[in-house]
């Protein structure tokens, strides 16, 4: 054995690393979508405290709470994970890959299998919005994006239209929108740059021949079934891409935590 010198297992630098670069990009994303998250937050909000204050201001007490600043609050949740082995961060980050590849999995066989109830529950929810379209910008846009985007009309036809205090056809409706549809409704001309928010107006009171030409009479919940069946092979493949990687990253993950208890057993 002169000479030799003996090489005792080691932990692999490239599943190292890679589970490294791995969780750094899912990171900056995360940090990229708080980050917009609390844009759009702080923008509605716009004439209450600012979500910088806010957050300050939670730190603060914070601090005052436990005698810590704001630093010293940093240090001592870095520490208590730093402290934990990697083996115990490892474990614990495969765990929880799979218990969320788990709820995953349970939601889709749930959707696959309630798909009547879902398609239920999207009707009430498209209902219930309609319901509040004046009421909150976002809903608004949110809904003119989903009918422009789907060429549809209300839940299941444009006659939805008639829970909205703004929009139904009953004769004590003084609103000049009345027995009409929002402009997301109308079907586009391409030669039109602007677009007209007035192309819904008493839409409803034409012949159903004449509605078809002016705005979609298609509901949207029909709209996003054929959507979904168009484009079910695409659908799928992210579906399935999303779970290979969380697969992929529980392996790796396991894999490194067999390598650290090879090391360890050599000592």
């Amino acid at each position: 054995m002169s000479g030799k010198h003996y090489k005792g297992p080691e932990v692999s630098c490239c599943i190292k690393y890679f589970i490294f670069g791995f969780n750094v990009i899912f990171w900056f994303l995360g940090i990229a979508f708080l980050g917009i998250g609390l844009w759009a937050w702080n923008e509605k909000k716009s004439s209450q405290a600012p979500a910088l204050l806010l957050w300050t201001c939670l730190l603060n007490n914070l601090s005052t709470t436990h005698r810590l600043s704001p630093i010293e609050v940093f240090i001592h949740v870095w520490h208590k994970f730093a402290c934990q082995s990697l083996k115990q961060l490892w474990t614990k980050f495969s765990v929880f890959l799979g218990i969320i590849f788990f709820l995953e999995l349970t939601a889709g066989v749930l959707a696959f299998v309630f798909k009547d109830w879902i398609k239920d529950q999207l009707y009430f929810f498209i209902n219930n919005n309609i319901r509040a379209y004046r009421d909150d910008i976002d809903l608004q846009n949110l809904i003119d994006f989903t009918q422009e985007y789907w060429q549809c009309c209300g839940a299941f036809g444009a006659d939805d239209w008639n829970l909205n205090i703004y929009f139904n056809c009953t004769d004590s409706n003084a609103s000049r929108e009345r027995c009409g549809v929002p402009f997301s409704c109308c079907t586009k001309d391409p030669a039109e740059d602007v677009i007209n928010t007035q192309c819904g107006y008493d839409a409803r009171q034409k012949p159903e021949v004449d509605q078809q030409i002016v705005i979609y009479t298609k509901g949207c919940v029909p709209q996003f079934e054929k959507w979904l069946q168009d484009n079910l092979t695409i659908v799928a493949g992210i579906f399935i891409g999303i779970a290979l990687l969380q697969i992929f990253g529980i392996c790796l993950a396991q894999n490194l935590v067999s390598d650290i208890e090879a090391v360890r057993a050599s000592w």
